[in-house]
Order: C-alpha cells, then structure tokens, then sequence
C-alpha cells in the first residue's frame, strides 16, 4: 500500500523526483539530502538544471513522452515515493520529445489534454505503478508564506479594493481552469493570465496607465497541490516594480516563493506589500 507522506517522518529512501525547470527541483533534491535522504531523479530533456545530476544518487535524463521509461527507471531504484516540481516550458518535437507506449496508455486515457488533466493521468499513472506522489512542500516549508502581512502594510482604501476584486476575479477565473494571476488597478482588471504565465501578464499590466496596481496569484480550485503549486520569485518583483504594481496577494500554504530572503528584500527595496491570505477576509 502507498502511504501519503504528509511529514518527514512519513518519507523513506530512495525518494524519486521527476524534474522540469527552474530551481525548486534542486532545492527539493538539496533539502532531502540534508535530511539523509537519497533521492533519483528522473531529469526532463532539455528542461532540468544539470546540476541535478550531482544530488542524485542516480539520475536518468528522459524526453516528453518517454513516460514508460520514466517509470521503469524509479521502479527499478526502489522508489515508493515520488514529488514532480519544476516547469515544462518548450515541447520540441524534433528533439525532446518522444512518446512511448506507456505514454501513448497514458494520453489514451485522458478526457483533456489541458495542463490538469495531463498531471491527474501521470499521478494515475505512478501511483497504479506502485508509487506514491507526494507534495514536496514536505520538504520545502520555508518556502511556503503563511498567513499575514509577509513585507510591507495591511492594505487599506484603493489599494483594499483593489486586491478584493482581484480576489474574486482570481477565484472565478481558477474555477474555469483559465489561470492563476490578475492584475487590478483603479478598480479596473487590466491583466489576465492565460496560458501565459505571471510574468507575461504583469508585462501586459503596463500597457494601462494609472496608479499603483494589485497582482493577486491564485491557486486554482481543481489543482492537485501535490504537483502544481503557484510559485514566484524575484523576477516576479522585478516584474511587478517595473508595471507600477505596488501589492502581492498570494494564497497562504499554497505557493512556494523561490529564495524567499531574495523575494523579502526586493519588495521591501522597491517598496512592494506581500500578504499571503487564506481567504477574502484576511485582505482588510
């Protein structure tokens, strides 16, 4: 039987990591060593930092698709456990990607090809394999904000309104599996993130003048937070500095922020608010 890890205690060796972009995949794979844990990763071509390879105690490099290689090589290390974190953000079906028969199982299956649809069938997938998902918040709790005022002031007059509409907008939005990010200003939504993602919707958020702006990042309602939780960074401060966005609303317990002591001062230095909020009525 697979047990849902929900604390460290509940992890054991080797733990598996199914690796895409960016830099939580590392960070994952540094914390679980920290804490005596030997993880194998399966790395995504052309996606995964390299420097992944020397955190694993084995390591094997996959196209999209190859998805019944990416289960064979973690059925064969032993693993029970597995955590997917990290980015797809360029299909090249030239080179990197290369479907195989487990995969072509696996889409067969699927009633969307839309992003959630795609992660329900591969946790499907694993855990009919005999391998668990786990959420790898496990390991990363210092990068997930609690509740409160995390840099910056509670909100108040336009500023309260606005981050209210773009609660909601936020909310009706994720509902309907379109995106996580609104940008509010005057009242007005100006931005809304599609396909996208947050940075391009805060570069659009620009293109509207007027005062101080709100970004509010939501995770969506049908996400599985086990392999799918909103995530910013510094570049999301830069971002909202350069489109005159003055406050981040983003949900408590449900978004990782990357280097959050990095994201910390470069709100504080460009006079950014950050609330992490678990609901509408924490906003003021």
């Amino acid at each position: 039987m697979n047990i849902a890890a929900t604390s460290l205690s509940d992890l054991a060796s080797p733990l598996g990591l199914i690796a895409g972009n960016g830099h939580f995949p590392i960070e994952f794979a540094e914390r679980a060593r920290a804490h005596g844990l030997s993880v194998v990763v399966v790395a995504i071509y052309g996606e995964a930092d390299k420097k992944i390879e020397s955190l694993a105690q084995k390591c094997t490099w996959v196209k999209l698709g190859q998805f019944g290689k990416l289960i064979r090589s973690l059925q064969q290390s032993g693993v029970k456990q597995a955590a997917l974190l990290g980015g797809i953000t360029r299909v090249d079906f030239v080179g990197g990607f290369r479907i195989d028969w487990r995969g072509l199982k696996m889409l067969s299956r699927l009633r969307s090809f839309n992003d959630d649809a795609m992660l329900r069938g591969i946790i499907r997938e694993l855990e009919e394999s005999g391998i668990s998902v786990i959420a790898p918040t496990v390991l990363l709790e210092e990068s997930v904000p609690t509740r409160g005022v995390i840099t910056g002031r509670k909100l108040q007059g336009d500023s309260l309104e606005d981050a209210k509409i773009g609660w909601d907008a936020a909310r009706t939005l994720g509902a309907l599996d379109i995106g996580q990010s609104v940008v509010v200003r005057n009242k007005t939504i100006v931005a809304v993130e599609a396909v996208e993602g947050t940075d391009a919707t805060v570069g659009r958020a620009a293109q509207v003048r007027g005062g101080p702006g709100v970004l509010v990042k939501l995770a969506k309602p049908i996400q599985d937070l086990r392999v799918d939780l909103p995530a910013i960074g510094v570049r999301t401060i830069e971002g909202m500095h350069a489109s005159n966005l003055k406050t981040l609303i983003i949900e408590a317990g449900k978004c990782l922020m990357h280097d959050p002591q990095a994201v910390l001062q470069a709100a504080i230095s460009r006079d950014i608010t950050i609330i992490a909020a678990e609901s509408r009525e924490d906003l003021g």
